[in-house]
């Protein structure tokens, strides 16, 4: 139990994400090596080996090969020149080097002769005032994982996902982080798979007041013309894409948690189960924001012709008023010199009295019925 509660303490945080830019601190980077180097650490027995000097990943591979525990390398966006090096130090396999150089991938797990390879996308929520048509409300990145039996690498591209918070955490529980490259993998997965819960409850926030828009009433009571059918779709548009996200995730955290592999620790292992059930339940709640979001704009579209439809029989009604005296005044402006009280000293008037009774009588009974 105490490595449960451990384990969680590491991987959820109570505090805010860490800033959104992820510098290299100067002790850190091997500029002999990469400029996207950001982090390249010897870990033995759960403790970061402190060597004095910068190491570059080819001499942190020796050291480790030679002196046991594993090594973990963290990179921003390399190139392929920049990953060629670290590719052929620990033998990566070609494809999934040219996936972690490129990006855009989908998530997934892959295992290539000694190493397992992991896409994780991560998400974040983009603060607005008030969503409009082109907000931007999830701002995705992505994080790839190299697993072998002594290291440990990370490719990360996108302006978040930062982990250099998550690797102090690490460090802090020496326990956790003696359980080798498997552990920092889970501790991964579960930070990205929080980010989805978090985003997940903005998201909601955001579609709540979409709702609330449309299904209030309009004004004076009557019937609401809706939103802009714009800011729905552009809402659909962002949950598509944190679908996107999380969807194919589904899949490698359940072989994850169920299926044995030789790379990932048994005590580790276990606790992928958390994470898959994590991600289907946010999956669960994207699918529904999907649907719900479908029958919103479906309700909107409904609600405009309604307004339409009742602006119409408004002016259908009001036609029918003006015809009466329209009927009238064509009949008398016709040029016949024989028409019926033409010249009648009160035919103005009580044609006029017959016009307005006329009129008001075809009011009052369109308003009985609902037409104006």
């Amino acid at each position: 139990m105490s490595m449960i509660r451990d384990l969680r303490a590491v991987v959820r945080p109570s505090s805010r994400p860490a800033p959104r830019k992820e510098a290299a601190a100067p002790c850190e980077t091997d500029t002999t090596t990469s400029s996207a180097v950001v982090d390249c650490a010897v870990y033995r027995d759960g403790s970061r080996v402190e060597s004095g000097r910068t190491l570059s990943p080819q001499e942190a591979m020796r050291e480790v090969r030679r002196d046991g525990g594993f090594v973990w390398i963290g990179l921003h966006e390399p190139t392929e020149a920049e990953f060629a090096g670290i590719a052929s130090a620990f033998g990566l396999h070609p494809l999934a080097v040219e996936d972690a150089v490129q990006a855009h991938q989908r998530p997934k797990l892959e295992r290539y002769d000694d190493s397992l390879f992991t896409v994780f996308k991560t998400v974040h929520y983009v603060e607005h005032d008030q969503l409009t048509a082109s907000s931007e409300v999830i701002d995705t990145g992505e994080v790839m994982c190299f697993t072998g039996r002594d290291f440990f690498i990370t490719v990360r591209h996108g302006g978040q996902g930062s982990l250099r918070a998550l690797r102090h955490r690490l460090q802090d529980d020496p326990e956790l982080l003696a359980k080798g490259p498997s552990a920092v993998l889970h501790a991964i997965a579960d930070h990205v798979v929080d980010g989805y819960i978090a985003v997940a409850d903005s998201v909601q926030d955001d579609i709540d007041e979409v709702e609330t828009e449309v299904f209030s009433p309009g004004r004076n009571g009557g019937v609401s013309r809706g939103v802009d059918s714009a800011r729905i779709y552009q809402l659909k548009r962002e949950v598509l894409e944190f679908k996107r996200a999380v969807a194919p995730l589904l899949r490698p955290m359940q072989l994850l948690s169920e299926r044995p592999m030789r790379l990932i620790d048994p005590d580790i292992q276990k606790y992928f189960r958390d994470v898959a059930d994590h991600v289907a339940r946010v999956h669960e709640q994207v699918m529904g924001f999907d649907e719900l979001l479908n029958s919103i704009l479906q309700a909107n579209l409904a609600q405009a012709s309604v307004a339409q439809n009742e602006d119409m029989r408004k002016i259908t009604a009001w036609a029918a008023i003006i015809a009466v005296p329209t009927m009238v005044c064509g009949v008398y402006g016709m040029n016949f010199k024989y028409m019926p009280e033409l010249h009648w000293k009160y035919g103005y008037p009580v044609i006029m009295s017959i016009t307005v009774v006329l009129c008001l009588g075809i009011h009052r009974t369109l308003k009985r019925n609902g037409w104006l």
